[in-house]
């Protein structure tokens, strides 16, 4: 890629493993083997689940070719700890290897750390928009950092990192149901505006349960956010139930089918079905004695 048409990552893991890396020891980066156990896990990951399908394939392309790409570590203490590869870790154990190929970086700071655990993350598979979300959140509460500067340091757009951060506002039943790709991101950042209220896990069993799409999804935020205006859910449950109790007693006072119909500003309408002109006479009788 050329380099005006260069992500702005930095340099990020780009200049850590270039192409080249297991060339002539002249263009070859400081690559090492090192025993596996002496590798601690890196606290500032920002991944929290690893998909075991995917785990055991990579293990067993670890095991047919070995690890391509070295884990990039930091020396603590007479120890390593990881900066990124942890997937390459945990696959490496599985595959049974005793010794892993490592390049040592010298870190100047936490924030370096964390920033080249999300960028190794990007660069290789996707975080979920929630553990993405929480590490950008991470890199801005720790390290001080603005939108446009986690931006600029994962390569993306600053209204990109804007909306995986709302995603944050949002209920753990709403965000689990994001990690088990139940619904996407955008499904999830429609139901936002509803944060709040009681109508949150409504729309959430009926985005899930329908398979609405995300246009769907924000029609019935917009429908039940225009109920939350004119009066709750509850009080719209009571008066229903009001309601359906009316019909029933009249329906049984009658003998005939009954509806009532409330204006939404107050009275309304009784409607009284009838089978035929007999039916009519003698509904006419039975009010006339009432």
């Amino acid at each position: 890629m050329a380099a005006a048409n260069r992500s702005p990552l930095g340099r990020g893991l780009a200049s850590l493993i270039p192409d080249s890396s297991f060339g002539d020891d002249s263009s070859r980066p400081d690559v090492r083997l090192v025993p596996r156990e002496q590798i601690r896990a890196n606290p500032e990951q920002p991944r929290e689940v690893f998909d075991n399908t995917e785990l055991d394939a990579l293990s067993e392309s670890i095991r047919e070719h070995g690890i391509l790409s070295p884990l990039i570590v930091r020396k603590e203490e007479g120890a390593y700890v990881l900066i990124a590869g942890e997937r390459r870790l945990r696959a490496a154990a599985l595959a049974g290897l005793t010794d892993v190929p490592v390049i040592v970086r010298k870190v100047t700071g936490e924030a370096e750390n964390l920033e080249l655990a999300l960028i190794e993350n990007l660069q290789r598979q996707d975080l979920d928009p929630i553990e993405a979300a929480k590490g950008y959140r991470r890199l801005m509460d720790e390290y001080g950092l603005t939108q446009e500067q986690v931006a600029t340091k994962v390569g993306k757009e600053r209204p990109t990192i804007a909306n995986a951060l709302r995603l944050l506002k949002l209920p753990d039943e709403v965000l689990d149901a994001v990690r088990d790709n139940q619904i996407s991101a955008g499904h999830a950042r429609a139901l936002i505006p509803l944060v709040g209220t009681a109508h949150m896990r409504r729309a959430l069993l009926n985005v899930v349960d329908l398979g609405l799409s995300v246009r769907a999804t924000e029609q019935l935020v917009n429908r039940l956010l225009r109920g939350v205006q004119g009066e709750s859910l509850a009080d719209k449950r009571r008066r229903d139930l009001a309601m359906a109790a009316v019909n029933r007693r009249l329906t049984k006072a009658l003998s005939a089918g009954v509806t009532v119909k409330p204006r939404k500003h107050g009275g309304g309408r009784i409607v009284i079905d009838f089978a035929d002109n007999d039916d009519l006479d003698r509904l006419i009788s039975l009010m006339e004695h009432e």
